[in-house]
């Protein structure tokens, strides 16, 4: 949707509109990310299974349906779902992914708390306070074989373009674009944290689950919230 008023995240006083969607309306956000995740079940487990447990999909299936169970018939926003599926995967799935990806999402709740509309500026915010509640977990970075091989890139990617004048909907496209090409980026990387990293160059030529991961629920962020601008 556009909403009239001054452009807040570039500074540009006049322009008349700016893209923005209701918190209210976000619910289908949260919607969406659990059928990716559920649709990609067997998929990530796949990729999982050539350098590690081969549980990435099995558990984070879990957690999602789990989330999608507790919404059921809830009328909530895109913020209040969030937290409720950050607090799920925190306390209900194992291994390292639920820590991460619950601080994660109750990042990105915390930063859209008590915001009416979801505007580009926001969506930057809630997207750096995921990046930054993951970073404070490890010491993992961009060339690590992680999920920061994904999410790093696309964070920037969406605030580069952003900073050049590009609307939400174009920054979130750029934003899912380099999540892509940082999962693909991890098949030539061998793994230096986390269990993979035991396995040394073996670890190469394959993509991180958790890399890959990331890609699906960035993309699948994106193509959801590009819905509600009316952009798809």
């Amino acid at each position: 949707m556009r909403v009239d008023g001054a452009d807040p995240v570039q500074g540009r006083e006049g322009i008349g509109e700016m893209e923005a969607f209701k918190d209210s309306e976000g619910k289908v956000v949260v919607e969406d990310l659990i059928r990716c995740i559920r649709e990609n079940r067997e998929y990530l487990s796949e990729v999982d299974g050539l350098i590690g447990d081969g549980d990435h999909g099995i558990n984070m299936s879990k957690g999602f349906t789990l989330c999608g169970k507790e919404l059921e018939g809830k009328d909530v926003g895109l913020c209040e779902g969030l937290q409720v599926l950050g607090t799920v995967l925190l306390t209900e799935i194992g291994g390292s992914m639920g820590p991460l990806y619950g601080s994660f999402f109750r990042g990105m709740a915390k930063a859209c708390r008590g915001k009416e509309l979801i505007d580009g500026q926001v969506m930057g915010e809630m997207l750096q306070a995921a990046e930054e509640k993951v970073s404070a977990l490890g010491n993992a970075k961009v060339g690590d074989k992680t999920l920061m091989d994904a999410l790093v890139p696309a964070v920037e990617a969406y605030r580069e373009s952003m900073a050049a004048g590009k609307d939400m909907s174009e920054s979130l496209a750029a934003m899912k674009e380099a999540a892509a090409k940082g999962r693909d980026s991890t098949k030539d990387l061998v793994a230096k944290v986390g269990r993979a990293a035991r396995l040394g160059e073996r670890s190469r030529g394959v993509l991180d689950a958790g890399a890959t991961s990331c890609a699906l629920i960035l993309g699948a962020m994106a193509d959801s919230v590009n819905r509600l601008l009316g952009r798809q």
